[in-house]
């Protein structure tokens, strides 16, 4: 259902490998990886894991008081994660190479969110 407006995002940018939708729950509802030169990366594992650390931030936005988290970015020596809060219940995320074009990502994520909103 989300696999083709996935798949775009990721062949859109450079250095894109993966992204998903998935619930809060860590639960995916779809998701789509580019085949690499490297190791596959397993998205849904990705996911998964970086649900429980956008559940704590959201927390954490509401005791502070700063408003709710709209987007999380996580950059380490391998790999850029893009993750974009799609509704109270999913999140859409963009994983891409330490190349990646990290502005271009954060864009198309942009885009296509509200389409991805009207699907969920």
């Amino acid at each position: 259902m989300f696999k083709e407006s996935l798949q775009k995002v990721v062949e859109n940018v450079e250095g894109g490998v993966a992204s998903l939708v998935m619930g809060f729950d860590g639960i995916a509802v779809d998701a789509y990886s580019k085949a690499t030169n490297g190791p596959p990366l397993d998205m849904n594992t990705v996911g998964m894991e970086f649900s429980f650390i956008l559940t704590q931030v959201r927390k954490a936005a509401e005791i502070l008081e700063v408003g709710a988290l709209q987007e999380l970015t996580l950059k380490s020596e391998k790999l850029i994660m893009i993750m974009k809060v799609l509704t109270p219940e999913y999140f859409l995320a963009l994983a891409m190479g330490p190349e990646g074009n990290f502005g271009k990502g954060r864009y198309l994520l942009r885009i296509i969110a509200p389409k991805l909103q009207v699907e969920l």
